[in-house]
């Protein structure tokens, strides 16, 4: 596992599910969870020997040299009581209730750092479309069917993404580029699998909680910091 990995895994990602929580405790939705919106908040940095040399100099990894963290972009933040827009979150990061016009609530800040938390491990966007069928088709790909009960009750607006209860793809899909996007992902566990080492059996497991389709069965902040996953970080 390469340092700066290890570094992310062990330091920055406990913080970012405390801040969630707190933020939940407060009755606070971020909405716009990505990983621009995740700072450092120092920019000092360690400078540390590299495994190679060039030439006869060492090489050095300037990494961060503290792993306190800020969320910032409020700008969509919504209380959990007041009248929600129908559509959050920037695309990458959007979870499946948004874009069947279910509603939403605190879940869906943490179907975002499920993204985020995949982005980090593998170093690529784990949704990168912006069509609503290809980001379902590519939500089946990795995760497998989205749940009968969510395609029956999903609003006017997302029923055209689905014919006798099951997505329309690849029928629906805009062109053959569209198909290969999808084709190009794998499930979730083999996706892991080529990045992680000791640790994929627990995050595979956390991640598949923080993924669930159904904003109910999905893990809550609170939940998540008492994963095996983040135990075996301390």
């Amino acid at each position: 596992m390469q340092l700066w990995w290890r570094l992310m895994y062990f330091s920055v990602l406990p913080r970012m599910m405390k801040a969630i929580q707190d933020m939940h405790d407060l009755r606070l939705i971020h909405t716009d969870l990505k990983p621009e919106n995740i700072l450092l908040a120092s920019s000092k940095l360690v400078k540390l020997p590299g495994f190679k040399k060039i030439s006869d100099e060492t090489n050095f990894k300037c990494l961060p040299k503290s792993s306190a963290i800020k969320l910032i972009d409020f700008g969509s933040t919504a209380h959990d009581n007041q009248i929600h827009s129908s559509i959050v979150s920037t695309r990458h990061y959007r979870a499946p209730e948004v874009i069947l016009g279910l509603g939403w609530t605190y879940p869906c800040d943490i179907w975002s750092i499920g993204c985020i938390l995949v982005e980090l491990c593998t170093g690529e966007v784990l949704f990168q479309t912006h069509e609503n069928l290809e980001h379902l088709a590519m939500m089946e790909r990795v995760l497998g069917p989205l749940p009968e009960h969510m395609i029956r009750r999903a609003n006017r607006g997302a029923e055209k993404y689905f014919k006798q209860s099951r997505l329309n793809w690849p029928e629906g899909a805009v062109s053959r580029e569209s198909i290969r996007a999808v084709r190009k992902l794998d499930q979730l566990k083999n996706l892991i699998s080529r990045h992680a080492d000791s640790s994929k059996s627990s995050l595979v497991d956390l991640l598949h909680g923080l993924l669930k389709f159904d904003p109910r069965e999905r893990f809550t902040a609170w939940q998540a910091l008492k994963h095996p996953f983040f135990k075996s970080l301390t």
